[in-house]
């Protein structure tokens, strides 16, 4: 998949959950906030409540699974 579907998958997602895996093997969970051609952006929450961003590149991405929000 070339990185403009990717960057329009992400778009239908925006504020929503998502768990991404990445080629190295690496998993982040987060609400998706932001999307350019490069990267999208998701907010975190880490263990003090506080919020956290985290940006993967779009490229370094192996699969995408959407979260439910409870």
């Amino acid at each position: 998949m070339d990185l403009q579907r990717v960057e329009n998958f992400f778009r239908r997602y925006k504020g929503q959950g998502v768990s991404i895996k990445t080629l190295s093997g690496s998993v982040y969970e987060g609400i998706v906030s932001e999307i350019n051609s490069d990267y999208v952006a998701l907010i975190t929450k880490s263990s003090d409540e506080s919020r956290d961003q985290v940006v993967v590149l779009l490229h370094s991405i192996e699969s995408v699974l959407p979260r439910n929000q409870t």
